[in-house]
């Protein structure tokens, strides 16, 4: 009879625990916003050009051009690849380049309806671009976050801009896409995070906003072919996968997938950074990712982390139903650190980790790794550098992001976008191919 009930009991908590996962969490508001439509890399007299960068050379081998040139500390730079063209985006403006490294065209964010923060990425899905403007001077907070989406795959030709309303936000947010969903999160008010559908966007029509209470986490960028988005995040000791979903009336809601302690050393936020010849340190980064990837049923990501006293980067591939983790790896030393850090990884499994190097003896620099899938488990292979900074900084506050991004067009070739500094300590850019076999 004990036994019997025991049974009972154990089934009844796995099914109560199979619920309280499965809960659908509806929206929590709506609002259909009307798009600006913009075609504003022509550069007429409303939107003057702004030319930066290219300059094409090897670097260790490696296809190595300049991006913005113009920043500050604060550069936050991205990047995305698709339709033969490398688009950047940074705090100074938007730049295309072809896939040989050359400028084509660029502009302020201005001409997008202003704003900073950028995030970026190519959705190959629906073959268009996508990026995100944080409004911070908008004193109203009306309409403080602009999501840009290409009409097709040429950045060059048709936008639509989709200006949403958050008015309590207080910082910019990060972006993600699956086949159907555009997403976006941010820091601030009681509803943190919100999806519109692609096709609206794409199309140029009115779009429904669906605005969710709390945060699902950071959207994730779905290189699998599903309509489902994912949201992951790091909460106390555990790491937790969420997901978007429509349901049969084409409403989106919320499913929690798992919620797995990650039993990991190192997960504290990294210190700031020591550079040469001066006490001013400077920001490391963030233990939360910053861009992460849906690869063959996984996420990757890459997060800084403090690693005994210094910022080290540490990389993880996470099964996306169990939450478990396969593999992960930690890029770190005793004499140096490496910071502001992002992944990228293509439908082979192979894996790009890009990050800027610091130290009591150096300026910032950019650096990359990367693995082949066939390599042995949680290893990288040798660190590659691509320039070296010369200026120290003037402030703690140094670019909250690195970008690293898969091809678009041939889904094997992996790019990365880091800041590096120059004489005066102000943020350059640099941009990398790091080509894979197809």
């Amino acid at each position: 009879m004990n036994k019997f009930y025991t049974t009972i009991a154990l089934l009844f908590s796995v099914a109560c625990l199979h619920a309280q996962t499965t809960q659908r969490v509806y929206p929590s508001s709506t609002e259909v916003v009307k798009p600006i439509h913009k075609n504003n890399f022509n550069n007429d007299n409303t939107c003057p050009e702004r030319k930066q960068g290219g300059n094409p050379q090897m670097v260790n081998g490696y296809l190595v051009f300049n991006g913005s040139m113009d920043g500050n500390r604060q550069v936050d730079p991205q990047v995305a690849v698709g339709g033969g063209y490398v688009m950047e985006g940074t705090n100074s403006g938007l730049i295309v380049y072809d896939k040989q490294g050359n400028y084509v065209q660029g502009v302020k964010q201005s001409c997008f309806n202003n704003g900073i923060d950028p995030k970026l990425c190519f959705d190959m899905h629906n073959q268009v671009f996508i990026f995100d403007l944080w409004w911070y001077y908008d004193k109203p907070k009306t309409k403080p976050v602009n999501i840009a989406v290409s009409e097709t795959n040429n950045p060059l030709s048709a936008w639509n801009v989709y200006p949403v309303s958050r008015t309590a936000e207080v910082d910019g947010g990060g972006i993600g896409y699956s086949k159907k969903w555009i997403g976006y999160s941010y820091p601030g008010g009681v509803e943190n995070t919100f999806v519109l559908k692609t096709a609206e966007a794409k199309a140029g029509k009115d779009a429904t906003v669906y605005h969710f209470k709390g945060s699902l986490g950071h959207p994730i960028f779905m290189q699998d072919a599903i309509d489902d988005l994912y949201f992951f995040s790091i909460e106390d000791d555990k790491f937790v996968i969420k997901k978007v979903v429509e349901d049969e009336k084409g409403i989106p809601y919320v499913l929690e997938v798992s919620s797995k302690p990650h039993q990991l050393q190192y997960m504290d936020y990294p210190p700031p950074s020591s550079q040469f010849g001066t006490t001013q340190k400077v920001s490391s980064g963030d233990r939360n990712p910053k861009n992460l990837v849906f690869q063959s049923g996984h996420i990757w990501f890459s997060q800084a982390v403090n690693c005994e006293g210094r910022s080290a980067v540490q990389w993880h591939q996470i099964n996306a139903k169990t939450g478990a983790t396969v593999q992960t790896g930690i890029i770190r030393s005793d004499t140096t650190n490496y910071i502001q850090t992002t992944i990228a990884v293509n439908k082979r499994k192979d894996v790009l980790i890009g990050f800027q190097e610091v130290s009591e003896n150096s300026f910032i620099s950019p650096r990359f790794v990367y693995r082949n899938a066939k390599d042995p488990k949680n290893t990288v292979r040798p660190m590659v550098s691509v320039g070296q900074g010369k200026g120290a900084t003037d402030g703690q506050s140094w670019g909250d992001y690195s970008g690293s991004i898969i091809d678009g067009d041939n889904l094997t070739d992996l790019w990365t976008i880091q800041s590096i500094t120059n004489d005066k300590g102000k943020g350059e850019t640099v941009i990398v191919k790091v080509p894979f076999k197809k």
